[in-house]
């Protein structure tokens, strides 16, 4: 028996110094003697006995084993060993994919949900109702002093404009005009003031002449009122009253109607919005700097399809105080750091440019890119293409030719999917390597 036990190998030489050749030899060696049969194993020839054959596999093993120590070892001093910005490392097939280094402008971003709709809906309320009078886009409350029984009513997602019922009480229209100072008293001959002077804008709107539109209620504006309510089937008083007709900023549509025909008026009437569709975004106050009115922002609907809006509207921050943080301690009023502070937001209302992009959506959740920075005529590669180094930084990996080396590179802007680099050797067109 010889010198050694059957089934044990001996050990491998501890340096590659020991390995003739040099360094690279074994990896060479292994992989010429275990790729030459294209990864397949030689059988043993049919003769001999069963120990003859325990010790192949096991030579074999031992061979495999070599092999993934010597590649374990290069990659660990070879790639990114010894702190050198430009370890080179054989490259017989390369990187998986490869892209180059490219000049362009980068955008960075904050993406936050949004809501697409109609707006923030208003109550018209029926005359005598606390609180019917209203302004900034909502309405008075209507259908002359007294209240009455409702007899016509319009449908959920109905747009009233100009000069039409917005419902009817006792069989007389209640009409929808243009303007911002809603009918709080009385107007006939004699009266001056704002509210004068939008009812002749809209009596001239409507088609009625014979008037000069001017803040004065005289015998000629009675007049065009009296032609005015004929066609409205009212008495024709040339009078205006409390309630005989609505005051919107314009166009309405009908959000729910509260009351049915057959309802005494009273109450809330029904709830409206404006008729074009919006987006509207609760904005964390910490960005807050980013909405800016007139801004482009950049919205995706639920079919992942984008479109462009423009801030319209940019509210006061609120507080949400429904609930505390998840994990967190019960909020304190005071100071900014509690938990309220952190749930503030600013409500930002966004109008898209053109609205027909929008296809049929009535109501939807999107998401909203505010853009926050954008850099430009800068290197920049895709994200994809960063490694990270084990003693923190991030290299690239550069092709030249055969041979790829591992560059440290400075990182700066991101967005839409890239990043901005900067470092020693990296220009326009240098070529990376990346995943498929």
């Amino acid at each position: 028996m010889s010198g050694r036990e059957e089934g044990t190998v001996e050990t491998a030489p501890e340096s590659a110094a020991d390995v003739p050749g040099g360094e690279l030899e074994p990896r060479a060696a292994a992989l010429a003697s275990f790729e030459g049969n294209g990864g397949a194993v030689e059988q043993p020839p049919p003769e001999g006995n069963r120990p003859r054959r325990r010790g192949m596999r096991i030579a074999l093993i031992v061979a495999c084993a070599v092999v993934v120590a010597v590649a374990a070892a290069g990659a660990a001093s070879g790639v990114f060993g010894g702190g050198d910005d430009k370890t080179e490392a054989t490259a017989p097939s390369g990187p998986p994919a490869t892209t180059q280094v490219k000049r362009t402008t980068l955008t960075s971003s904050q993406t936050v949900d949004g809501q697409l709709g109609y707006g923030d809906t208003a109550a018209v309320q029926a005359p005598g109702s606390s609180g019917s009078a209203q302004s900034g886009g909502s309405a008075q409350g209507g259908g002359g002093a007294g209240a009455g029984i409702v007899t016509w009513m319009p449908s959920d997602g109905d747009t009233v404009t100009r000069g039409e019922p917005v419902y009817k009480v006792d069989q007389q229209s209640v009409p929808l005009l243009y303007g911002s100072v809603p009918l709080y008293r009385t107007l006939k001959p004699g009266s001056t003031g704002s509210d004068v002077k939008m009812l002749e804008k809209n009596l001239r709107a409507l088609g009625y002449r014979g008037f000069t539109v001017d803040s004065t209620y005289d015998y000629s504006t009675a007049s065009a009122v009296e032609k005015w309510q004929d066609k409205l089937g009212r008495s024709q008083t040339g009078e205006v009253r409390v309630g005989d007709a609505l005051v919107a900023s314009g166009a309405r549509r009908v959000a729910k109607a509260e009351l049915a025909v057959g309802d005494t008026l009273a109450g809330d009437v029904l709830t409206w919005t404006g008729t074009d569709r919006v987006i509207s975004v609760d904005l964390p106050v910490q960005y807050a700097d980013l909405a800016k009115k007139g801004g482009a922002t950049t919205v995706t609907l639920p079919d992942n399809t984008t479109v462009t809006a423009l801030v319209t509207d940019i509210g006061t921050p609120t507080t949400s105080n429904d609930s505390a943080p998840s994990g967190g301690s019960g909020g304190s009023s005071g100071s900014g750091s509690g938990s309220g502070s952190a749930n503030a937001t600013v409500p930002v209302e966004l109008k898209v440019k053109d609205a027909a992009k929008i296809g049929a959506y009535q109501a939807a959740s999107v998401s909203v890119e505010f853009a926050s920075e954008t850099r430009a005529n800068v290197l920049a590669v895709p994200i994809s293409a960063l490694f990270a180094l084990p003693g923190g930084g991030y290299a690239v990996e550069v092709v030249i030719g055969a041979k790829t080396e591992y560059r440290d590179v400075k990182l700066g802007t991101f967005g839409n999917g890239m990043v901005e680099i900067s470092g020693t050797g990296i220009t326009a067109g240098t070529v990376v390597g990346v995943p498929k």
